[in-house]
């Protein structure tokens, strides 16, 4: 969200910088900001033909039928909060753009809820990010009757109560819904404000039982789609976020813990959207800083235990740059605000940050990308910010990207960057309006021809990343326990078989190309820790120690116990295997088939890969002192 155009908090902490240059410090950046087309009309309804739920098909979200759906979404906020952190917050100037939201979505003490919904058709919108605060959701108040004027009937209610009176009007309405764990407590994000992780003000484990606690709430309603895990995670005073270091600020393992345990704990239908670092670093030229967004994804990407429901998001607002924070006077550095980019720069960054995860197919991390925040006030007058307005609608156009603007509902003379505003008397003022500049872009992104239709599916390729724990994506095998007890193991998701490793054995690439889910039913499964599964005169990598699945098993995990192979884990298939078989030697360097897919799934590490006609059915290494002990070969077999 659009906090730190108005450079408080960054003013204040960069102030506080200056005077303690030798102190521990940061600053939290604000918020970031074919094949069957056809060009629908701006104002008709785009939520009268999607069956729920969504998954994902490469780069596309699609709806139950396999037809594409594309994320055309605005983002109602209020129920994160709205009390900027100082004075008391019952004085509305307390309050961001002097809009005190009650901990409820904006507009309800001013319009009936019926009046909202149509006008959100009217836009053209088919989705809402919905925010939430982790303090919203334990809060036993009632909301006061003037935060639902227009709405009576939500008197008496908690603001959770109210905030399932809003789902539940959405879904009606025939609009997805995805849920956004905005901050921890109800205050206006994002600066240094205490909502800069997802564990600020509670442990990880409190935050992802309040996910889960609230996946299951809703799980009875189909239009509820999505959970968008947290919002902006950045910098605090002391300290930044990280992407797989395995310590307490790690956002990729909050990630992954929250979006398995929603999935298997409470509704294995959700899309799971992770969004990338927003920022790290000091802001101050001359030390690191700026905004990885989803760049780490590139060599560490996630793996959930049910596939086709990630989707990535990243945020861009035009007073923000690739390193810069947003800040105006002090605390801002002489880095480029995207604004200040040409057309071509400006596309090539989104590329850059951002878009490589959806454009790049057939890689580890290939997956949707949603710009679930972006926007501009309607009262901006800046050639370089209007620019940049119609540059970044016009990527989304020409790119078929799903967005959600932010924000969607506001007050009348007080917030201009929101979509609609209404006054007391609940007339609407807007983008709607002719006279509002931000139309002929908007329309422009909403009416340009965009892929719809069925989608076919295409091959998952997965990485297994052991880096600091286990990685046991299959149900099936965990609901059997735990299958190498003290060694750190890794395991494909259901549905995919093992096809490359990396030769610490830290890394490993899953797929389900050209043979589908190729296990039996049933629970069996075999770990090999020795070759007795090795034929007589089969020995397939001499002087190596063989784990060899037993015959008509294939590979779907492996162990490690230090830097040493432990274990292979194999399961029956449901068909017949017995393929010519080859030894894929990548102790030494890379052995790849010409052209792999799947990406550099074990960066900075020798890897080896079966090629897509193929399963692997062991893996070798060596026990030689003082040699590497991770996987040396594997074991590659054709697929009748």
């Amino acid at each position: 969200m659009p906090t730190l155009r108005f450079g408080k908090y960054l003013t204040v902490l960069a102030a506080a910088l200056l005077l303690l240059p030798l102190a521990p410090g940061a600053v939290a950046a604000d918020a970031e900001p074919v094949n069957g087309t056809t060009t629908a009309a701006v104002g008709t309804s785009a939520t009268d033909t999607w069956q729920p739920p969504l998954s994902t098909r490469g780069r596309y979200v699609v709806d139950a039928a396999g037809n594409r759906f594309r994320l055309k979404s605005a983002n109602w906020d209020g129920a994160q909060g709205s009390w900027d952190g100082s004075g008391s917050t019952a004085d509305p100037a307390n309050h961001h753009a002097g809009q005190n939201s009650y901990g409820i979505p904006l507009g309800l003490d001013r319009v009936p809820l019926s009046q909202l919904l149509a006008d959100f058709h009217r836009l053209g919108i088919n989705s809402v990010r919905l925010p939430f605060s982790n303090e919203m959701i334990h809060t036993t108040t009632p909301v006061p009757d003037v935060a639902v004027t227009a709405n009576p009937e939500l008197r008496g209610r908690t603001p959770l109560q109210v905030y399932d009176a809003v789902v539940a009007a959405l879904a009606r309405e025939g609009f997805a819904v995805i849920l956004n764990n905005h901050t921890n407590t109800s205050r206006w994000c994002c600066g240094v404000d205490g909502n800069e992780r997802w564990n600020s003000g509670q442990s990880t484990q409190q935050w992802s039982d309040d996910w889960v606690f609230m996946a299951r709430r809703y799980a009875g309603e189909p239009r509820v789609v999505g959970a968008d895990l947290y919002n902006e995670v950045r910098r605090d005073v002391l300290d930044d976020p990280n992407w797989g270091l395995g310590d307490a600020h790690d956002w990729y393992a909050a990630a992954q813990l929250a979006g398995d345990r929603i999935l298997a704990e409470a509704n294995p239908n959700l899309l799971i959207v992770i969004e990338g670092i927003n920022w790290t670093g000091l802001p101050v030229d001359g030390l690191p800083h700026g905004r990885p967004t989803l760049t780490p994804a590139r060599t560490l990407s996630h793996t959930l235990v049910a596939t086709h429901k990630l989707v990535y998001s990243a945020h861009f607002y035009g007073y923000t740059g690739p390193n810069h924070s947003g800040a105006t006077g002090i605390g801002e550095t002489h880095d480029a605000r995207y604004q200040d980019l040409t057309r071509d720069q400006l596309h090539q960054v989104l590329e850059d940050q951002a878009f490589f995860v959806s454009s790049t197919a057939d890689q580890h991390f290939t997956a949707p990308v949603w710009i679930s925040e972006f926007g501009i006030g309607s009262g901006e007058s800046g050639t370089a910010a209007r620019t940049w307005f119609g540059n970044i609608t016009d990527y989304f156009a020409d790119h078929d990207a799903d967005f959600a603007y932010w924000p969607l509902v506001g007050w009348e003379g007080h917030d201009d960057w929101s979509l609609l505003r209404y006054d007391v008397s609940g007339h609407r003022y807007g983008i709607l309006d002719e006279s509002d500049w931000r139309g002929t872009a908007w329309n422009r992104l909403m009416a340009a021809p965009t892929r719809t239709g069925a989608v076919s599916p295409v091959p998952s390729r997965q990485m297994l990343a052991t880096d600091h724990g286990d990685a046991v994506q299959s149900l099936r095998v965990r609901a059997g326990g735990d299958w190498n007890s003290g060694a750190s193991k890794a395991t494909c998701p259901d549905g995919q078989r093992l096809i490359g490793l990396g030769h610490s054995g830290v890394r490993g690439l899953c797929t389900d190309v050209s043979t589908g889910d190729l296990r039996a039913a049933g629970t069996a499964q075999t770990v090999v820790t020795d070759e007795r599964h090795v034929p007589s005169g089969g020995d397939w990598a001499s002087g190596y120690t063989k784990l060899q699945c037993p015959a008509g098993n294939f590979l779907i995990g492996y162990s490690r116990r230090g830097g040493r192979t432990s274990a292979g884990l194999c399961v029956p298939a449901d068909r017949a295997l017995a393929g010519a078989g080859r030894t894929v030697w990548f102790d030494r360097s890379d052995n790849r088939p010409s052209g792999a897919a799947g990406g550099d799934f074990a960066y900075g590490d020798y890897k080896g890969q079966c090629a897509d006609d193929e399963y692997a059915a062991g893996i070798a290494y060596t026990t030689r002192f003082g040699a590497a002990q991770g996987p040396a070969a594997l074991l590659c077999r054709k697929l009748n």
